[in-house]
């Protein structure tokens, strides 16, 4: 049995809020609306871009305009790793998840292109078998559909698989998937987003230990 861990991607593997502020914070400018600071940002991603914008014009008394989306994620495409870091641990812990057997992929809400390409900037693209990004398939999550469809790419099963995320979109697709879901404690989630986690972890570095204990062994390959 080959065991798969299937990642979200903005605060579960990289801090992505950075890049994401910079580039809405540019959008509000040009439509003479106040900016907003980074936590704020990380309260309101997870969902889309299109969620996003909708989340930060309503905040400022608004709705986007029908340029917004397209304007928005044309400069993010552009700024999509300038300030973004994977979070502590990521590299290494990704290296020896590979090398104690496990197939690795990304189930994302962020559009394919933008997240394969902060994927590649980091350095770390080529360690996951699929990304699942939020326009890959019909559905995304919390619909289970895009985390199967994912973990179907990756060449995995839902009966040796675990998702990890700090969203609670992350919990509620493993859950409807019945797959075990870890709540990743260091990302943008409030404790509200852990509810019905099978597990939590405070940093990456735990979740090795934390998804073999939930998946049992595997075997290299």
């Amino acid at each position: 049995m080959t065991r798969t861990l299937v990642l979200d991607l903005d605060g579960t593997l990289v801090d992505s809020v950075p890049d994401l502020a910079a580039c809405l914070n540019r959008l509000m400018t040009t439509r003479r609306l106040a900016p907003f600071a980074e936590a704020e940002v990380a309260a309101m991603v997870g969902d889309g871009v299109a969620v996003l914008l909708a989340r930060a014009f309503a905040a400022r008394g608004g709705v986007p305009d029908g340029a917004a989306v397209a304007a928005y994620t044309e400069d993010y495409r552009a700024h999509v790793a300038v300030a973004s870091r994977l979070y502590p641990g990521v590299a290494e812990t990704l290296g020896n998840l590979a090398a104690s057997g496990w197939r690795l992929a990304v189930c994302t809400n962020k559009p394919e292109a933008p997240a394969r390409a902060l994927l590649a900037a980091l350095g770390v693209a080529d360690r996951f078998a699929a990304i699942g990004g939020g326009d890959s398939f019909p559905v995304r999550k919390p619909d289970p559909g895009h985390l199967l469809a994912t973990l179907a790419q990756a060449g995995g099963a839902p009966g040796s698989a675990v998702m990890a995320g700090d969203h609670a979109n992350d919990l509620a697709a493993a859950r409807g998937a019945g797959i075990p879901g870890i709540f990743a404690a260091w990302g943008y989630g409030g404790a509200d987003s852990a509810r019905g986690a099978a597990a939590v972890a405070r940093s990456f570095a735990e979740l090795p230990g934390i998804a073999a204990a939930l998946v049992g062994p595997g075997r290299i390959g």
